[in-house]
């Protein structure tokens, strides 16, 4: 019990207290979350992900493979949910929402922090891999189901083009590739930016939650929180045998895979007017649970 209390307090604790002085700022001085997410989005996260991705120097196949696991692991994940949605009768909106809170957990503003308290910068190369397929199903398939078949995957696709990350993976494997290295000026910023990412991400959380709003789908919220905390990260144990993933690269797929919902859904929802009150309720109640299933599982990866 003292070891599980000891990982909580030193990996988990530390990201709640950075998201509650965010979750403070948007309740008493106003902090509007689509700012801070604006900036995470087309400034930090890319220069986090360039610079982890060249320091770190991983290669096609470690990329594939990481690549190839988050996409499985989603899909098995949302057919899991859909069958089981069914056989709930749950109406077609909110079967639609439950996808989207099952299939996409908080790779970025949480999982990244993780991985980097836990276990250092290795696991947060390969977790970055992760939040950047992550970031691709989400822009694409994420929002063919929020739109209910109203956006047409044209559409849908031309949004990665939207999408910095996707560059920054791009011209970091291209500087790999030709040994390239950026100008000391030019290196030096980056490198403070990626490094300002994770405060950034934590704070962006709190502020996001705090603008969560409640429902009453108790039953679809259970499933979504089971499938979401627990489902997820057994389904990605057994595809870690499938798609060879070891040491770093083990630690960081599963602990992304058993992140809570992506505060990003919220988003999706208000967007296409998914069930927004039971998505930032899935949200808000899946991170506040959040700890009691990845305590344990830090435990076992070796934290």
């Amino acid at each position: 019990m003292s070891q599980l209390l000891a990982l909580f307090s030193n990996n988990i604790l530390p990201i709640f207290i950075t998201a509650g002085a965010g979750f403070l700022s948007a309740k008493y001085l106003q902090v509007t979350p689509r700012s801070v997410s604006l900036l995470a989005f087309y400034i930090f996260s890319p220069c986090l992900i360039f610079n982890l991705l060249t320091t770190s120097q991983l290669g096609g196949v470690e990329i594939s493979r990481m690549a190839g696991f988050t996409v499985i692991s989603i899909l098995l994940l949302g057919l899991l949910a859909g069958v089981l949605g069914k056989l709930l009768r749950l109406e077609r909106r909110l079967l639609v929402a439950l996808l989207l809170v099952v299939m996409f957990g908080n790779a970025g503003n949480y999982g990244l922090s993780l991985n980097l308290f836990a276990f250092g910068e290795d696991a947060l190369a390969y977790a970055s891999l992760y939040f950047v397929t992550v970031a691709v199903l989400m822009y694409t398939l994420g929002v063919v189901i929020a739109s209910l078949g109203n956006t047409s995957l044209a559409n849908a696709l031309s949004g990665l083009l939207r999408v910095p990350a996707v560059y920054a993976v791009i011209l970091a494997l291209v500087f790999n590739y030709f040994g390239w290295e950026l100008a000391l000026p030019l290196d030096r910023s980056v490198d403070l930016l990626a490094n300002a990412t994770i405060p950034v991400l934590m704070v962006l959380m709190g502020i996001q939650l705090q603008a969560s709003r409640w429902t009453d789908h108790t039953l679809a919220l259970s499933l979504g929180n089971l499938l979401r905390l627990v489902a997820s990260p057994a389904l990605a144990l057994g595809l870690s045998v499938l798609f060879r993933l070891d040491g770093a690269a083990f630690q960081a797929g599963i602990l992304e895979s058993a992140m809570p919902t992506a505060v990003v859904m919220t988003v999706l929802a208000t967007e296409y007017d998914i069930e927004p009150a039971f998505i930032t309720t899935a949200v808000f109640t899946s991170t506040l649970l959040s700890p009691l299933t990845l305590t344990p599982i830090l435990a076992f990866l070796g934290a």
